[in-house]
């Protein structure tokens, strides 16, 4: 009996346990611990919904950083803004100048371009951004601006325009200089630009390039520095991402190890920024870098973990505002001018967001369909989504009865006219009491004082003859 006694016990605590268990583990399930506490191995990056310029996850994206190659598409998007002003054109031949290494040190990346070779700008713009030569940059810089000083003035020039306020350039490629650096959100606005000209974004998905023979070169084939996009130079298929669509790798021992990356998955976009990755060496030998691996799972998190929701719906009502001078009703709704979207975290209800309605205590009739009638302001978590105009859903007639007694009432409202009634009642008040107390006795005074009334008697007074 001891032992059935036992295993009743043992049972019972299980089952007790149990019970405990399931409330805690769907507690845990209702946490979107995989959102909250996502965070990125590296010394900045930063998240952007792409199709909307939204930013959905950040870390220390407002440090300054070095860029490093990155740099390269500032100098692509200024070269293709050149040719979409007609100015420059892809197939333009160009002449490599003497100042083609100006500013690129040791160890900087080339693609042994020459001084006097001949090559179209679209050449030069594969040669900066597939294999990332810095020599190329320096020539196309000459090309758009005439110098390289002059065209280091544009990018900065380009950079305020963009809102980049964290930048300042002093190169056409990246190579380290203390006073040449940005953030991880202005390489994001700098990204989220070039990426709106399909030139620019065709280079930056290649997988390769063929630059023809020149005057001073046997063709070259070109190798996507991105692992993302290209396996060249990694030999592994592990870090193909099948989404990926760019953009553009960095390094420099100050920088560490950068990459702006772009994917396109199921109709959405998305631009993530990792700066000051890291990377591993065994017994001295380089293994690996995580640059590549921690901006493909910053993508997928973004894929994963957000979606596009309504903020606020246009069609909804949001109040009621009352309305006089209107015979049909007292009151007329009003509704949001357009909807609100914002790309969200899956867990996040809309409904919770705070709501601010700034409206007119009373309206008056007539009231057109589509007026505006005051605002709306929508926030979450210190977060502002957006103000938008509320209109009235409905137009509302004047009643013309209402408004004569309306004005009526409002006449005799005003001060002057108070004061005019005030007046006019004070003078008649003032005539009735002094009637009152003057009028009748001075009448019967005025009958006293006159002479004595002529009485007949009947006896006839003549002169005696």
């Amino acid at each position: 009996m001891k032992k059935y006694h036992s295993l009743s016990a043992f049972f019972l605590i299980l089952s007790l346990l149990t019970s405990l268990a399931c409330p805690m583990a769907l507690a845990a399930d209702a946490v979107p611990t995989d959102t909250q506490l996502f965070t990125v191995d590296a010394t900045s990056a930063i998240l952007v919904d792409a199709d909307y310029d939204e930013v959905l996850y950040e870390q220390a994206a407002d440090e300054l950083r070095y860029p490093a190659s990155i740099t390269k598409v500032m100098t692509g998007l200024l070269t293709i803004e050149a040719i979409d002003r007609g100015e420059l054109s892809m197939e333009k031949h160009i002449t490599l100048g003497d100042d083609l290494y100006i500013g690129i040190g040791e160890g900087g990346s080339t693609q042994g371009l020459k001084t006097g070779e001949i090559l179209t700008v679209r050449d030069l713009l594969n040669c900066a951004l597939i294999p990332s030569a810095n020599e190329a940059c320096n020539a196309l810089a000459t090309a758009v601006a005439g110098s390289i000083p002059a065209f280091v003035e544009q990018m900065n020039q380009r950079a305020a325009e963009l809102g980049m306020t964290g930048t300042h350039f002093t190169n056409t490629h990246g190579y380290h200089d203390p006073s040449h650096y940005t953030t991880a959100r202005d390489i994001s606005r700098m990204c989220l630009e070039a990426m709106k000209h399909p030139d620019f974004r065709a280079i930056v998905s290649s997988v390769s390039y063929t630059v023809p023979a020149t005057n001073l070169s046997d063709q070259r084939v070109l190798h996507d520095t991105n692992a993302l996009v290209s396996n060249f130079r990694t030999g592994e298929n592990r870090l193909l991402y099948q989404y990926a669509i760019g953009i553009k790798t960095g390094s420099t021992p100050e920088a560490g190890y950068c990459l702006a990356s772009a994917a396109e998955k199921n109709g959405r976009t998305m631009i993530a920024v990792v700066l000051g990755g890291k990377h591993w060496k065994v017994n001295g030998e380089f293994v690996e870098t995580n640059y590549f691996s921690e901006s493909k799972n910053l993508l997928e998190y973004g894929f994963n973990n957000f979606s596009r929701k309504t903020v606020l719906s246009q069609i909804d009502p949001v109040d009621t505002i009352p309305v006089t001078l209107c015979a049909e009703q007292n009151y007329v709704t009003v509704q949001p001018s357009q909807g609100l979207e914002a790309t969200l975290p899956n867990y996040l209800d809309p409904a919770q967001f705070e709501r601010k309605v700034t409206l007119p205590d009373t309206l008056q009739a007539p009231i057109e369909k589509g007026q505006v009638l005051g605002t709306i302001s929508i926030s979450h978590d210190g977060r502002d989504y957006g103000t938008v105009e509320l209109v009235a859903a409905t137009g509302l007639e004047r009643s013309q009865l209402l408004y004569i007694l309306d004005q009526i009432q409002q006449f005799f409202s005003l001060l002057w006219v108070k004061l005019l009634l005030l007046a006019v009642i004070l003078i008649v008040l003032i005539f009735m009491l002094r009637r009152a107390i003057f009028g009748p006795n001075r009448s019967r005074r005025n009958r006293r004082s006159g002479p004595p009334p002529k009485v007949y008697n009947g006896a006839y007074r003549g002169r005696r003859r």
